[in-house]
C-alpha cells in the first residue's frame, strides 16, 4: 500500500540567478498541484556575507536586493493562488565552522516547516551560483524531505 504526498509547503533556496527563477517556476507548479504555499529563501554566500560584516556593503542594500527577489516570486506565483512568504539565510559564517550553504536550507526548511524542497543545482550562467550549487549537494544527501534538483 502506497501513502500519497501531501505537501503544504515547498522551500525554494534563490540566490538571484536566472536558475533561481526557474525554481521558483518549478516551485509554484508544485505547490499549485498540492494546494501548497512556497517559502524563497535568499541564501547569501561568502562574498556577501564578508562584505556585510565588514561593513563593505550596507546590510539594508542587501535586504532591498533580497526582498527585490522575493517580489519576483510573488509575481510568478500571482493568478495561481499560491501563496509567497520569504526570507534571507547567510550561508556561510566567519565564526561558525559548520555553516554551509545546505545546513542554511535544511534549517530554514524546518523552520518553514516545508515538506518539499526545490533546489537549483547546475552551473549558473552568470557565475553566481556557487552557494547553491553547494547547497545542492548538501541538501540531495541530507534532507528528509523530497527534493526536485533543476
Amino acid at each position: 500500500m502506497s501513502e500519497s504526498l501531501t505537501v503544504e509547503t515547498v522551500l525554494v533556496p534563490v540566490d538571484g540567478s536566472d536558475e533561481s527563477v526557474t525554481a521558483i517556476e518549478y516551485a509554484v507548479t508544485i505547490a499549485e498541484k498540492y494546494d501548497a504555499s512556497i517559502h524563497v529563501v535568499y541564501v547569501l554566500g561568502e562574498e556577501a556575507v564578508r562584505a556585510i560584516e565588514t561593513g563593505t556593503v550596507d546590510e539594508e542594500a542587501v535586504a532591498g536586493d533580497t526582498e527585490a527577489f522575493a517580489e519576483t516570486a510573488t509575481e510568478l506565483a500571482e493568478g495561481t493562488g499560491v501563496a509567497v512568504s520569504s526570507s534571507s539565510a547567510y550561508g556561510f559564517s566567519t565564526t561558525q565552522k559548520t555553516r554551509h550553504p545546505g545546513s542554511a536550507v535544511l534549517d530554514c526548511a524546518e523552520d518553514a516547516g516545508a515538506d518539499f524542497l526545490v533546489i537549483p543545482r547546475g552551473a549558473t550562467t552568470d557565475g553566481s551560483g556557487d552557494v547553491l550549487e553547494r547547497a545542492a549537494e548538501y541538501v540531495l544527501l541530507y534532507a528528509s524531505q523530497p527534493v526536485l534538483s533543476t
